[in-house]
């Protein structure tokens, strides 16, 4: 049964975000174009809630989450205390869960996170802040929870609950299994969990087992319920939440049951909906380039047919009855889709000179073009990219590969370690302003949690530098043509980054202007599991915006390739370069110089195998897919969209 929430919130949600709910969907869910828009929108609720206590002189409760998502709604919420005078005198909060055990003062523990972001920075009082104690002994953990549900009971109940969603189906820490009766107690984590919170703590080794969370009962007595989820690592859970069964092994399906919970989501998030992945299974639909080759790719997925043997009687039984009385017959719907994806191939991503380029992906003129590569990180060019990187050079292009960020907490401390001891054992005092007898000291008295000292830091992104080296050399790159911005944002020495600033975006646009380029190759995966893709690519649009009316800016075109953890759906290529298995090979080689990434992965998110394994099995399953649909056969195939900036 369809959830009803109070008309006010759902008549400020249409009005931000899409609400057109579907007979698949058994949860009020709200989509919006991006988090930030989102966040916002959730915040402004909040931020009413407490008002209208406040009127009526009573205490606000609200039960409070941690994670990447909340973030930008807690960015708001200080936005509207400083600059709006929103009060939070009124406000009692309960945050849902704390790794167990657990300092205050440990910067992975959800204590510190909440006073970072949300505590440090508004007039709350410090004794209406209730947080599970990762420091209560085992023995007393029982009665600690006990009191903690009496807390709430006696606070009157949570006003308004703010949730996450975790790959496992979890919120706060109720891991697949969890019972719908459950109250606060102490929970083992499932190994999903700690995998994907492996990177935060330098190593699955030193992910706590255990937590303390709220339980399924106390979440679902809350009078509001506003679950989060961004990007498209959420994408596969929210979907069997929103449309699957009720079930104890993906405990967030019970939200089904809240009557007045609302699922608030970005694009990404909501793209395995059917109304998103399939929206002619749903109704009839508004037929456009990209949506009749989104469609014809399904349909030969799921009839494993090739675009030239579909039938009439294939689109007809498959919810494209109107697209086929549409466009007439199955034949011209193949043949025009069959050209369509044809002309995606090329083996020359630079243009083909003296050829006509009207059908081809890339201009064949000028013959000669200079060409920016941009990496995030000093291994996304060679993951992504290597063999295109490859083609560039080898077909005379002038290609200059510019890496956007350090890369420095990528390096695990056992390879600083490693590097330490070796350049010490060379030299006695200093080299490169880094004096290596104390990075070693440093690193073998290193605390849990603890940032990284300047040198370390200048270290480990000194490796990275040097892995980027052979990398591109082995490519053919000359070493005048590499160029390293260290983006300011990145260099905390932590996880979490500083927003990006003008510095930032200036920087970007200094390169961008000094080599006038006619290609911008640049990381359009946002399934980066901290975030620094997306920053790394918002500064390039930004930079790009400032520069369009550039004379050179007319003859550049913007391609985005996609990273570690996502390709690029087979509607959504607009260039496909094959690679022979030589070119996979030398790809291969120029990954293997990142030797600070493989085997000891710090950042691999939610996939275990090393990124030449992910790569090559991307590549090779996009030339698959191209194989399936009629197409010629290759071993391995990079894929590119090209972006109007």
């Amino acid at each position: 049964m369809q959830n009803t929430v109070t008309l006010k919130n759902d008549i400020s949600y249409k009005k931000a975000g899409q609400i057109e709910e579907t007979r698949f969907e058994k949860i009020h869910n709200a989509i919006f174009e991006s988090a930030t828009e989102a966040s916002i929108t959730v915040a402004h609720e909040i931020a009413e809630l407490i008002r209208s206590k406040q009127e009526q002189n009573q205490t606000c409760v609200l039960g409070l989450a941690t994670g990447s998502s909340p973030i930008k709604v807690y960015n708001e919420l200080v936005r509207l205390h400083n600059e709006e005078n929103l009060s939070f005198e009124n406000v009692i909060t309960f945050n849902l869960d704390e790794y167990f055990p657990m300092t205050k003062e440990n910067n992975q523990s959800y204590h510190f996170f909440m006073h970072e972001h949300l505590f440090n920075h508004i007039d709350i009082k410090p004794e209406n802040i209730n947080i599970p104690d990762g420091t209560v002994s085992i023995e007393n953990v029982e009665e600690f929870c006990i009191d903690y549900e009496a807390k709430i009971e006696q606070a009157g109940g949570l006003d308004f609950q703010l949730l996450g969603i975790g790959r496992t189906g979890h919120i706060g820490f109720n891991e697949p299994g969890s019972h719908i009766n459950s109250r606060t107690r102490i929970i083992t984590l499932d190994n999903v969990t700690r995998q994907d919170a492996a990177s935060a703590f330098n190593g699955l080794q030193n992910v706590p087992k255990k937590a303390i969370t709220m339980g399924i009962s106390t979440i679902m007595r809350s009078k509001r319920v506003v679950l989060l989820a961004w990007g498209e690592n959420k994408a596969s859970v929210i979907n069997e939440t929103i449309q699957g069964e009720i079930n104890a092994e993906v405990p967030a399906t019970f939200l089904q049951k809240h009557k007045n919970a609302t699922f608030v989501l970005d694009k990404a998030a909501a793209s395995e909906l059917t109304r998103f992945k399939t929206p002619w299974l749903v109704g009839e639909c508004r037929w456009n380039n990209e949506l009749i080759k989104k469609a014809i790719v399904w349909l030969c997925q799921e009839t494993g047919k090739s675009i030239l043997k579909l039938t009439d009687r294939d689109y007809n039984n498959n919810g494209m009855s109107d697209l086929l009385a549409l466009e007439g017959s199955a034949y011209d719907l193949n043949i025009n889709m069959f050209n369509n994806l044809q002309h995606t191939i090329t083996g020359w991503p630079g243009g083909k000179p003296n050829t006509d380029d009207t059908f081809r992906p890339e201009r064949a003129l000028p013959i000669q073009k200079r060409v920016v590569l941009f990496s995030p990180h000093p291994d996304d060019d060679v993951i992504s990219m290597g063999g295109t990187f490859y083609k560039l050079i080898k077909q005379g292009h002038d290609v200059h590969v510019v890496y956007q960020t350090s890369g420095n907490i990528a390096v695990s401390d056992f390879e600083a370690l490693k590097f330490a001891e070796v350049a010490a054992d060379f030299i006695q005092n200093t080299d490169n302003n880094i004096n290596f007898n104390e990075v070693i000291a440093f690193l073998n008295k290193k605390k849990d949690g603890q940032i990284d000292s300047l040198e370390v830091q200048k270290l480990k992104g000194l490796i990275r530098r040097r892995e980027s080296y052979a990398a591109t050399r082995s490519l053919g790159l000359k070493d005048e043509n590499v160029h390293f911005l260290d983006l300011p944002f990145y260099e905390t020495g932590q996880i979490k980054k500083n927003p990006i600033s003008q510095k930032d975006i200036e920087i970007i646009e200094n390169i961008i202007t000094k080599i006038e380029p006619h290609q911008v190759f640049a990381a359009g995966d946002l399934a980066d599991p901290h975030g620094t893709h997306e920053t790394c690519l918002k500064a390039i649009f930004t930079a790009l915006g400032n520069l369009k009316e550039k004379p050179f800016m007319k003859d550049c075109w913007l391609w985005l390739y996609r990273g570690a953890w996502h390709e690029w759906q087979t509607h959504e290529i607009d260039m496909a370069v094959p690679l022979s298995p030589d070119e996979v090979a030398i790809k291969r080689n120029a990954i293997l110089c990142h030797q600070s990434q493989k085997d000891r992965v710090m950042f691999q998110g939610n996939d275990p195998r090393e990124f030449w394994v992910r790569s090559e099995e991307r590549n090779r399953n996009t030339a698959r897919l191209y194989d399936l649909l009629g197409l010629a056969e290759y071993d391995a195939i990079e894929a590119f969209k090209k972006f109007e900036y």
